[in-house]
């Protein structure tokens, strides 16, 4: 195979599982990205999140997560399932994690393209990273052409707006590359930072992980002081997604069938989760992305959000 019919073999493959967006880019250092990351941190950023801190120098050059890697192939998928309805009886959760664990639905996608693609081309090494791994997907999404980072901090491309996930396959052989996205078509708009509801978009393009809704309901062990607002949410937050004139405009509903709602989720109530036992939660939450946050996360989050109601 030509280096052009590989590349083409291999978008096809990909195209064909079900990503909505697929392009290519050369690994390189990211020293500027890196130099980022690190500011970041040392300004306390990361909130709890010490598993970033602890692998931040792969994150910012690739060769000492994967040293062998010669194309970085970044995929998107489209999760978008509707606007997220909250009130005074049923708090938010996410639209990300209505459906199956993102995760293991790129995670299987990617690994069963891979075997396809390694039965024309032979695969020695390679690497798939979906979320967890210590590589900044978004920087990659970017620099393979799928979209550019909105003042959010989110990808945002210009046919489904922000609600795609990420996800990568790093191969040890060389492809055809795409060209990188370098529009910052978010121009004088601030509705992201206007519109969060705690500030933790400090400024343009940086998140305090410690104001964000969603790092609170997700990532944070501990428990809340009064002063913490999850504005009518218990898992995660969409407003920043929600304002963002691109979604506005472009969002889709996602023809996955994975990250359709699941039923027995959008249908509790806040005092059904709160009846909630361990063990119907460990079940209810099998294969789901909210089972991060735990039993004792969700009841804390639904606690929380219920007192903040009757306090003047």
């Amino acid at each position: 195979m030509t280096l052009s019919e590989k590349t083409t073999f291999i978008k096809s493959t990909l195209k064909n599982a079900g990503f909505t967006h697929i392009g290519i880019t050369p690994p390189v250092t990211l020293s500027k990205e890196k130099e980022h990351l690190t500011e970041w941190i040392n300004n306390g950023y990361n909130g709890t999140m010490k598993w970033i801190e602890n692998r931040q120098n792969e994150r910012g050059d690739i060769f000492q997560y994967f040293p062998n890697v010669k194309s970085i192939i970044s995929v998107g998928m489209n999760y978008y399932t509707g606007r997220v309805k909250r009130n005074s009886e049923k708090a938010g959760i996410s639209n990300y994690a209505l459906g199956d664990d993102y995760h293991e639905v790129l995670k299987n996608k990617l690994y069963q393209s891979l075997k396809l693609i390694n039965d024309k081309i032979p695969i020695e090494n390679y690497r798939v990273c979906v979320d967890t791994s210590p590589v900044m997907d978004k920087v990659w999404a970017q620099k393979s052409g799928i979209g550019w980072i909105g003042k959010h901090t989110n990808i945002i491309t210009r046919d489904y707006g922000t609600w795609i996930f990420l996800g990568e396959l790093l191969v040890d052989f060389k492809l055809e590359y795409d060209k990188p996205f370098l529009e910052d078509l978010c121009g004088s708009c601030t509705a992201c930072i206007d519109e969060c509801p705690t500030n933790a978009l400090i400024k343009p393009y940086q998140l305090d992980s410690n104001k964000c809704i969603s790092y609170q309901t997700i990532e944070y062990r501990g428990e809340f002081d009064d002063s913490i607002n999850l504005d009518e949410w218990i898992y995660g937050c969409d407003i920043c997604q929600e304002v963002c004139p691109w979604n506005n405009k472009f969002e889709q509903i996602t023809n996955e069938n994975a990250f359709q709602p699941r039923v027995n989720i959008i249908n509790k109530t806040n005092n059904d989760w709160k009846k909630l036992t361990p063990e119907a939660f460990s079940k209810l939450m099998k294969n789901s992305a909210i089972k991060r946050t735990k039993h004792s996360g969700i009841q804390r989050n639904v606690n929380h959000h219920l007192k903040a109601k009757i306090i003047p």
